[in-house]
């Protein structure tokens, strides 16, 4: 895969994703940059953050709610969305590889990994 050309803006879709635990959407991230590069425009923020996504730099989360969701945060790690406001947040937890093994033994073809979304009321919604 050839080597990206670096982007002033693809730097600061980077750096925002890093900066928030909100996990936002491409519009989120579009309104949250555009301050600092009035000219970017929509399709410019969903271009990066597919490159992005593409190199391994973010994660793309599919929450059930018909958008993307991105997380600059790579580590495996789990998630959590709410039912009610539609937040998204990550979950602390010890990681469960093991159910990769698991869902293979009765498998003929090849886990390669797994996607986990946990979802319920965050702890605002639940009071």
């Amino acid at each position: 895969m050839a080597a990206m050309r670096y982007s002033k803006q693809r730097e600061a879709i980077r750096t925002y994703l890093l900066s928030t635990k909100s996990h936002p959407t491409a519009e989120a991230v579009y309104y949250n940059i555009k301050n600092e590069y009035p000219k970017i425009s929509l399709g410019t923020v969903y271009r990066n953050l597919n490159l992005l996504v593409e190199q391994g730099q973010a994660l793309r989360l599919d929450c059930g709610d018909g958008v993307d969701h991105f997380d600059g945060d790579t580590r495996p790690h789990y998630h959590f969305s709410c039912q009610k406001c539609g937040c998204v947040m990550d979950l602390e937890m010890d990681p469960i590889d093991h159910i990769d093994q698991i869902a293979g033994a009765g498998f003929a073809g090849e886990i390669q990994g797994h996607q986990v979304l946990f979802y319920g009321l965050c702890p605002k919604c639940k009071v």
